[in-house]
């Protein structure tokens, strides 16, 4: 009994060490295919991306930046920041350093975007970001602000971003429910609202409205329209009506006591 308990302990401890070995394996061949990202700051782009091919590193240099500390032409900036673990493969991107800034930042304030565009250029500017504003109180496209402001110094990138100035979104309205109402008033609730307005006529014989028939002659009554009641509609929409002649009604004679 002793020697079968012996057996079994040995067999627990050899697989033990073959977990152990294993793991220690595994942990070996993944740190194995990691490197630490080295320091590309300072270098040229050419010397940047050796070091990267080196460390089997991909490599991008797709963006520039000035700067008052690196020379024109050296790599300012990077990604991953140097020491960091990565994975072989793994993407590093750079950007190099455009050298302290020597141009002026041009007002475009006031101008439309396509001369903000080129005026920016004159000035060896990129257009960044441009933003709109749905304004009535400034023409659409003109400029109403920048980033960087005139004159501004100690700036980052060679872009200018833009505020734009958008034409507002026209208020819209419910159709009302015109049919059964007299044409000419219909006419004129519709107009005022900045809507045009479009008549047909019915032709005789259809009804205009129910228990009521269609005359040659008489008061204008909507019987249908288009948009139809409960649509959105805008100014400068065309609004359908069609009417039919409608008689007044007559009196009813009394037939006296």
């Amino acid at each position: 009994m002793r020697t079968f308990f012996r057996g079994v302990f040995y067999v627990l401890v050899l697989l033990i060490v073959a977990m152990v070995s294993a793991l220690t394996t595994m942990r070996y061949a993944i740190h194995g295919r990691e490197v630490a990202v080295p320091q590309f700051v300072g270098l040229t782009p050419q010397a940047a991306q050796k070091l990267a091919s080196q460390n089997g590193l991909l490599f991008s240099d797709d963006d520039h930046f000035y700067s008052n500390d690196i020379a024109e032409g050296l790599v300012v900036s990077q990604s991953p920041k140097p020491g960091t673990r990565v994975r072989r493969g793994w993407h590093v991107r750079v950007a190099d350093s455009l050298g302290p800034q020597r141009i002026d930042i041009p007002s475009v304030v006031g101008q439309s975007s396509r001369a903000a565009e080129m005026n920016a250029q004159r000035h060896r500017l990129e257009i960044g970001t441009i933003a709109t504003l749905a304004t009535a109180d400034f023409p659409a496209d003109q400029v109403l602000a920048q980033d960087p402001a005139a004159g501004a110094q100690g700036i980052a990138s060679p872009r200018i971003s833009l505020l734009v100035a958008a034409a507002p979104d026209p208020p819209t309205w419910v159709m009302p429910d015109f049919v059964g109402s007299r044409l000419a008033n219909a006419s004129v609730v519709t107009t005022d609202a900045g809507m045009k307005v479009k008549t047909v006529l019915i032709p005789n014989g259809t009804p205009a409205l129910p228990g009521h028939g269609v005359k040659a002659l008489g008061e204008a009554i909507i019987v249908r329209q288009s948009p139809v009641a409960g649509q959105r509609v805008t100014a400068g929409t065309v609004v359908t009506f069609g009417y039919a002649h409608r008689l007044p009604e007559s009196p009813t004679p009394s037939t006296g006591d």
